[in-house]
């Protein structure tokens, strides 16, 4: 284990540390070009230009401007260092508000903010030392009102001072909220591959304007809760360092105070400024992290083993290095000739396509973990939303009286992880359609009581003393994708839940339930339907539709370059395989397609499933992940059709099941 995970943290930093270390670096040297543009403009004099730009200039070169873009490149470091700890592939997306709440009271997210909030003091306070004039220094000189002709000069509070400092403060944190609610960790890949070069220019004029607007929200905000807030950590600081209050000034906690455009302006232009040099770092973070990164699929030598394409696919890197290795899949399998010759090549000794094999079994593993999760959800939505069992192990009951064995459905091989077409069809359907039953029959329903299906001997395997029949006349029941009361009482036809029924009500003394069991189950029954009277909870316990679909796919990514690497590899072997090894592995490649797209289309038909894509702004924020089931669903089509159109009528030789051919029949004549 410890090996492992040394080998992992090895991998992970010889492909992300250059990455790292390059965006740094680039964000380091662009500050002092954004210094300047902050010095030029905070010292604006547009009716005496010459005058104006011959002080910026003589500015720059003095030692206080220069001790600030040494400071700020220590913040520039830790904002980089908070990126790279904070990033994901697979974005975060909570489905109600109160798990909203709990992200962000994440002891982890309150260290984000409070590092932010000082690094933001920290940049506030450079801007006033580089801005001068009545914003430089916390203490100044003042005489007191009371005394004019012979007063003491003393050391007053600079409101203007703290102002920016206290605006700093509320910027940065203002900054981690919306790192966190925008989901501004994620790291979207780029459908179109480019130079690193053009990203940023073409994202720069964007990142512009999006820092001077959301500064102007931010100092808004910051102004209002200033004005009701402003006087606590004034007399606060008064206090502590033992200054006066000018009475001359008006407080800067007043409309009067408030409404000066000069400040306005200043805390406006600092809010760019960090705003700027942070999204910049941000910006140069993601660029260099999702640019495609070359996995070689044979070792050149015994060295790079762990580190060629089919291993790392088949084994458990983490997870940013299994998305660039699956990107790299997709484009091996699109643009290049020579490296598909490698993925079909046959080892030697041996002539085993391992690669081959390892790069397959990886995809089709994919795509059928993601069958059976939007299989579960099916299930779900069709019993509104109650819990069931996993899918993991499922309770069977063997045909010799007096044994209760466990079948593992775990689908281990590769052809196992294969849902059949014939089960998955009757079973989506029955968990998409009500089963038309007699009234006795809503008993055994998910909505029933425990006690009563116990009495009325259906079967429940939720229960805990499911299992303790041993009746020869329970039947045999295959493994399925998921499990249901339901399931066991109806296989797909009502007269075959007959036998279970029978031999349960046989068995009906061994199966009741415990007073104190069916005790707490109607205690729990009784306090879900107090509360789910109370508008004020279901307000943060109710789950937004929206969001909990986005969430089903939020690492859709992954599927969608499975799909297109293996169409890609399958319709390229077509004249390229030169071995045959694809061929053998056609009819699994066929059915996985086939089932995942038959379970996405009936997946788009559930309710509060929109079967349109939301129009996305041109904003800076990526927000793509809430359109990558539409993107999924079109990958998917368009993976069959790649197939279909280069095998052509061959594929009536492939082994499939009927309802499989039809479908595939309905893809030769372009009618899907």
């Amino acid at each position: 284990m410890e090996a492992e995970a040394s080998r992992r943290r090895a991998l992970l930093r010889q492909v992300l540390g250059w990455r790292v270390a390059a965006a740094v670096a680039w964000s380091v040297l662009l500050l002092p070009v954004c210094t300047a543009a902050f010095v030029v403009l905070s010292g604006i004099d547009p009716f005496h230009p010459v005058r104006w730009m011959s002080n910026s200039l003589n500015d720059l070169y003095t030692s206080y401007v220069i001790f600030c873009v040494l400071l700020m490149s220590v913040v520039i470091v830790v904002i980089s260092v908070f990126n790279v700890e904070f990033y994901a592939v697979v974005p975060s997306i909570p489905c109600s508000r109160l798990a909203l709440i709990g992200k962000i009271i994440h002891p982890r997210q309150v260290i984000h903010s409070v590092v932010h909030a000082v690094m933001g003091m920290l940049v506030a306070w450079c801007a006033t030392v580089m801005t001068k004039g009545k914003f430089q220094f916390l203490a100044v000189p003042c005489t007191p009102s009371e005394s004019l002709g012979d007063a003491v000069p003393q050391m007053c509070l600079n409101e203007y001072h703290l102002f920016f400092l206290l605006s700093g403060a509320f910027l940065g944190s203002s900054y981690s909220l919306s790192y966190l609610i925008n989901n501004m960790n994620y790291l979207p890949f780029p459908i179109i591959q480019q130079y690193k070069c053009l990203r940023f220019r073409r994202s720069l004029p964007l990142l512009v304007k999006h820092s001077c607007v959301e500064s102007l929200y931010f100092v808004r905000n910051f102004c209002v809760a200033y004005y009701f807030f402003g006087y606590i950590p004034k007399v606060w600081i008064s206090t502590t360092m033992d200054l006066q209050v000018d009475s001359k000034l008006h407080p800067l906690d007043s409309l009067t105070g408030l409404l000066d455009l000069s400040l306005f302006y200043h805390a406006w232009l600092c809010g760019v400024f960090l705003l700027i040099t942070w999204y910049i770092a941000w910006l140069l973070f993601k660029i260099y992290a999702t640019e495609t990164h070359h996995f070689p699929v044979q070792p050149t030598f015994a060295e790079e083993t762990d580190q060629c394409l089919p291993k790392i696919l088949s084994s458990n890197p983490p997870l940013i290095i299994k998305f660039l290795a699956l990107q790299d899949l997709m484009l091996l399998s699109q643009y290049s000739p020579v490296r598909r010759q490698e993925v079909f090549s046959l080892s030697q000794p041996g002539g085993h396509p391992h690669n081959w094999t390892a790069i397959s079994r990886e995809c089709l593993s994919l795509l059928s973990d993601l069958t059976k999760r939007l299989i579960t959800q099916q299930e779900a939505a069709a019993a509104n939303g109650r819990a069931k069992q996993p899918a993991g192990e499922l309770k069977v009951f063997p045909q010799t009286p007096g044994a209760v064995v466990t079948e593992d459905v775990s689908f281990q091989s590769q052809r196992s992880k294969i849902v059949p077409r014939s089960s998955m069809s009757s079973l989506v359907k029955s968990s998409l359609t009500p089963l038309k039953r007699s009234p006795g029959s809503d008993l055994g329903s998910p909505f029933g009581s425990p006690a009563l299906n116990g009495k009325m001997g259906i079967l429940d395997v939720n229960s805990p003393w499911h299992g303790s029949v041993q009746s020869p006349r329970v039947m045999r029941r295959q493994p399925k994708l998921w499990t249901s009361g339901s399931d066991l009482q109806v296989n797909g036809s009502h007269h075959e839940s007959i036998p279970v029924l029978s031999a349960a009500r046989a068995g009906s003394e061994a199966v009741q339930p415990s007073f104190i069991y069916t005790w707490l189950q109607n205690k729990q029954e009784q306090i879900k339907n107090f509360l789910s009277k109370r508008v004020l909870i279901m307000y943060f316990f109710s789950k937004h539709p929206e969001a909990s679909i986005q969430a089903a796919f939020s690492d859709a990514q992954m599927h969608i370059w499975a799909l297109g690497g293996l169409s890609h590899l399958v319709a390229a072997s077509f004249t390229e395989d030169q071995f045959g090894v694809v061929q053998t592995t056609l009819p699994d490649i066929l059915n996985t397609l086939l089932t995942l797209q038959e379970v996405v289309d009936r997946y788009f038909k559930l309710p509060h499933v929109s079967s349109k894509p939301p129009r996305i702004s041109g904003s800076l924020v990526d927000t793509s992940y809430k359109t990558l089931r539409f993107a999924l669903r079109a990958s998917l089509k368009t993976a069959l059709y790649r197939i279909t159109t280069v095998f052509g009528e061959h594929l009536n030789a492939v082994q499939v099941s009927t309802e499989h051919k039809k479908r595939l029949q309905q893809f030769l004549e372009y009618k899907e």
